[in-house]
């Protein structure tokens, strides 16, 4: 059975190796084997910014059910909505930042490249998550401070 298959194979023309087999006809090969072919990622890109407009439709419904920022201190609860915003603001950019890199990620060309943009994001990520945990901190003392946060 076996000496069947690989006469078959031998017949039509494939080896035991893959680079040594043509591209199919209109089809290029990568060149590097970690390199990807411009058909995913395309359709990577397209997932990319799908996602993010879902997203975006969904921060959209978000803020208007959280309601307006700038009435947040004429309502008793007003500390609550704005630590609420500052959280809604925090998440945007956050999750935007993470759609960036996806989008970058999808673009590099090797490993090498992909590691040195995830190392960027992770290390420009912690900063921005240290000031903004110090700017909701302030929010919260801030709140807490006017009695608007602990009221219901």
């Amino acid at each position: 059975m076996l000496r069947k298959f690989v006469a078959l194979q031998q017949k039509e023309g494939y080896t035991a190796f893959a680079e040594s087999r043509p591209p199919p006809k209109g089809k290029r090969m990568p060149s590097s084997p970690f390199e990807v072919p411009n058909e995913l990622r395309d359709f990577a890109e397209r997932s990319v910014d799908q996602a993010r407009k879902a997203f975006e439709g969904f921060l959209t419904v978000a803020q208007r059910a959280s309601g307006v920022p700038g009435d947040a201190a004429a309502t008793p609860q007003g500390g609550v909505k704005a630590v609420s915003a500052h959280v809604l603001s925090y998440t945007e950019r956050n999750v935007n930042a993470a759609f960036d890199l996806a989008q970058k990620l999808v673009r590099a060309k090797d490993p090498q490249e992909a590691l040195a943009l995830q190392s960027e994001y992770l290390k420009t990520q912690l900063a921005v998550l240290q000031e903004q945990a110090k700017e909701l901190g302030a929010v919260v003392q801030k709140s807490l401070g006017s009695g608007s946060l602990g009221s219901s």
